[in-house]
């Protein structure tokens, strides 16, 4: 029973509702199914597969709140579940941030978050995908580790006010890290789908396994200002970064780089360079989203960054109404808009530079300016002239994305990665400030 239909799920939140006595009372169905498997060494390591959905009642008695799960849907579980609920609200200390439920609302139709042939996918597909992928490598003389994880399932919510949302959603995730046999070179894909006709692990892996092929003898050369072009793989984590610090009251309250000194904050101020516009939509085709966020506000298109501007910043239900500010939910996904060019078209107009397929291992060095620390790896490469002349040992990097997007020199075409669509970035005096030996 793990993809409910929307009347099926309903009439499960319809039955837990009347078993309520709260003065407000909201049910949460979320259901999934799907599978995994894992290899390393060109060997499949693992493979599971799960199904399950879940309950979860929230209740409130004033401003106490209680909430309790459970995964039985007979009666007499549905109805434990409520009382359990019922009990640690009453427990509850009153919460001072309280807000009222949610009555009905509007929602986008959001039809592509679904792709039934995602939902039918079976062990023998996932083995079928991940056995190309390791006969590429073995072919080449190269060892793989992979990951391919799938899911489909739905989202039910139905409360004591008349809120009623439902969505199904599916995904496909695939990532491959391709080493040499003597382990000196090493490369990288990684991709995210809603449909898996958009699916090729060969595909991804012949990618990965020519860069582990031209990553090996890296050349160690000084740290310092460089230009550089950050695949998207390479650009995303610090830009989610970004995106998760574009709240509110952390910039009201002063902890955050859209903290203006003497209170409030930069909504309406330019921030970045002017070619950077960031905006969420999930109705988008590319990157189709749930059409409403976990406490049932709904999700509209919404611009958070125009032309460099910050137009908007997203916020608790509470803060929103304390501070008079539009009441807008986190996005989940998020589509910055770019060009035309491919990440090989930025490198042929790249007279100095380095190429960067991945980062990782980011920490946060400063919330308030948004400078992070971390490692490329698995390719990085030097170019020159528009080519690639050799690869080059990893760096460590100090950077924040407020500046990076105010160094920025190019923009390329977008690709889908966890749910977001981001851009090769091509950014002047991205500092590396000294060497890694991890390749």
């Amino acid at each position: 029973m793990a993809i409910l239909s929307k009347d099926e799920a309903q009439t499960i939140l319809k039955k837990v509702l009347s078993f309520s006595t709260a003065d407000e009372c909201e049910a949460t169905l979320n259901g999934n199914t799907g599978g995994n498997v894992r290899s390393a060494r060109n060997s499949i390591s693992t493979a599971g597969a799960s199904e399950n959905v879940a309950l979860a009642v929230q209740s409130r008695f004033g401003k106490r709140s209680g909430t309790a799960t459970c995964n039985e849907f007979d009666e007499a579980s549905l109805r434990r579940c409520v009382q359990r609920a019922e009990e640690i609200a009453r427990l509850a200390p009153e919460s001072p941030e309280y807000v009222p439920l949610l009555g009905p609302q509007t929602y986008l139709a959001s039809p592509g978050s679904f792709a039934a042939r995602t939902a039918g996918i079976t062990p023998d597909y996932r083995a079928e995908q991940i056995g190309s992928s390791m006969a590429l490598c073995e072919q080449k003389k190269l060892s793989s580790a992979g990951f391919f994880n799938d899911s489909a399932g739905f989202v039910a919510k139905r409360n004591s006010k008349g809120l009623e949302a439902y969505q199904q959603v599916s995904s496909i995730d695939f990532s491959i890290t391709v080493r040499t046999a003597d382990g000196t070179g090493s490369g990288y894909a990684i991709a995210n789908y809603t449909d898996l006709a958009k699916f090729d692990a060969a595909r991804l892996t012949r990618v990965a396994a020519d860069k582990a092929a031209s990553s090996v003898g890296a050349k160690a050369i000084e740290p310092g200002k460089y230009t550089v072009i950050l695949e998207p793989a390479a650009a995303i984590d610090l830009l989610n970064n970004m995106m998760g610090a574009m709240d509110a009251r952390n910039a009201d309250e002063g902890r955050s780089f859209l903290s203006k000194k003497g209170g409030g904050n930069k909504k309406g101020e330019k921030v970045f360079d002017e070619r950077v516009t960031i905006y969420s939509d999930p109705t988008n085709p590319d990157v189709p989203d749930l059409t409403f966020s976990n406490d049932g506000r709904p999700q509209q298109k919404v611009t958070w960054v125009e032309k460099g501007i910050v137009k908007n910043l997203y916020t608790s239900r509470f803060w929103a109404q304390k501070s008079g500010v539009p009441d807008i939910p986190p996005p989940g996904g998020w589509i910055m808009a770019g060009g035309t060019q491919s990440t090989a078209e930025l490198i042929k107009g790249t007279a100095k530079g380095i190429l960067v397929t991945r980062l990782y291992y980011i920490r946060a060095v400063d919330p308030q300016t948004l400078l992070y620390t971390g490692l490329t790896r698995d390719g990085t490469f030097y170019i020159e002239n528009g080519v690639i002349k050799f690869p080059v040992k990893n760096f460590r990097f100090n950077e924040s994305p407020v500046i990076m997007l105010n160094n920025l020199e190019a923009l390329g075409k977008p690709v889908r990665l966890n749910g977001s669509l981001v851009p090769p970035l091509k950014i002047r005096d991205f500092t590396f400030t000294s060497l890694s030996d991890a390749v």
